[in-house]
């Protein structure tokens, strides 16, 4: 069957909307229609190669839709289903999956070697970016790759759990141990940032503070749960000290992935305290200390996958924050598009001037 997709034909070449034959789901396999994808800065680490995965490739790694097909062995999904897709599913066997890290998994990324789909016309192998291949209007994964979708939020917003709201939840919530009354800076005001900065006042800090380069998003950033916003500049670090009793906060989570900004990050938390780098930086992205200001500072430099979370036993506790009302998704959102403008949310995230897309299919 011929659906539209967003296919990436090689590193470095421009997103192109196609039309690819997708085929019937196999054993244990599942077709989905997606109502909405979100348009994450890890795609675009995957179109620019700091994410290196087989190409070409359909991209989009975080949404939800309704099973439309099940293949033979699956049993525990049935055509109508909600579900969100799982883009890094755990395999149960190896060593992480065993200490029960499964965000760990050695072999989460398996499904992307596959081939997904060819392309229409001239038959291209066409691979699943991140396993999912989200940037679909319809696509066929794993069981393993999806999960049910939590009642009671609609499908257009539960797309944003499969990636940053788990990620920025988990972030300060299992990665970085938030504790009630302490201090947070998240630096980047993306998807990420901003699920950071709902997580931190879920977690009860009494001051957060949000750090960007863009002052337009200082508004987003306080709806989010932000206390203060400060424009990253050469003086950040000392900026967040002053706001902190000249001690820097107990918590920097750290959702950029630039050398500078975690440099930064770490300046700007308090002696003995945290820092969790979320954001992908490249190879070329080089973060230095001295020995003596490891001693002396006495800091913890933690990174932090897919936010340390499991996402068969986060989702529902997610869930529960979003039809409590603590957890806002459409404060995630700055702009909706069709499949057509994912090529354009691209460009902008390369200008710098990107917001937080959602696709709605």
């Amino acid at each position: 069957m011929a659906v539209r997709a967003a296919v990436l034909p090689a590193v470095g070449s421009p997103l192109e909307i196609a039309e690819i034959d997708l085929p019937d789901p196999g054993p244990g396999q599942v077709r989905v229609r997606l109502a909405a994808a979100g348009v994450c800065h890890s795609d675009l680490s995957l179109t620019n190669g700091t994410m290196r995965l087989p190409v070409p490739a359909v991209l989009g790694h975080e949404g939800a839709g309704t099973v439309v097909a099940v293949g033979e062995g699956v049993r525990h999904l049935a055509p109508g289903d909600g579900v969100v897709l799982n883009w890094a599913p755990a395999c149960g066997n190896c060593h992480a999956c065993a200490l029960g890290e499964v965000w760990l998994c050695a072999n989460a990324l398996a499904g992307a070697a596959e081939v997904h789909a060819r392309r229409t016309g001239d038959g291209t192998d066409l691979h699943p970016g991140l396993n999912v291949a989200a940037f679909a209007e319809e696509t066929v994964v794993q069981e393993s790759c999806v999960l049910p979708a939590p009642d009671g939020v609609p499908l257009t917003d539960a797309a944003l759990l499969g990636c940053a709201v788990l990620t920025g939840y988990g972030a300060v919530h299992h990665s970085a141990k938030v504790r009630p009354g302490e201090t947070v800076a998240v630096f980047g005001v993306g998807g990420v940032g901003l699920a950071a900065l709902q997580s931190a006042r879920i977690a009860g800090a009494s001051t957060i503070v949000a750090v960007d380069v863009s002052p337009e998003k200082e508004d987003l950033a306080r709806i989010a749960g932000a206390t203060d916003y400060v424009v990253a500049s050469d003086t950040t670090a000392r900026d967040i000290r002053a706001l902190t009793g000249k001690q820097g906060v107990d918590v920097a989570v750290e959702c950029v992935g630039r050398a500078v900004t975690i440099r930064t990050a770490w300046e700007s938390t308090r002696r003995g305290g945290r820092t969790t780098v979320v954001g992908i930086g490249g190879k070329d992205q080089q973060v230095t200390f001295n020995a003596l200001e490891l001693f002396h500072w006495g800091r913890t430099l933690s990174g932090c996958v897919y936010g340390n979370s499991n996402p068969a036993q986060d989702l529902p506790v997610l869930a529960e924050h979003i039809r409590a009302g603590r957890l806002d998704l459409g404060a995630l959102v700055t702009e909706r598009i069709a499949l057509e403008g994912i090529p354009g949310a691209f460009e902008n995230m390369l200008a710098g001037k990107g917001g937080r897309a959602l696709v709605v299919f």
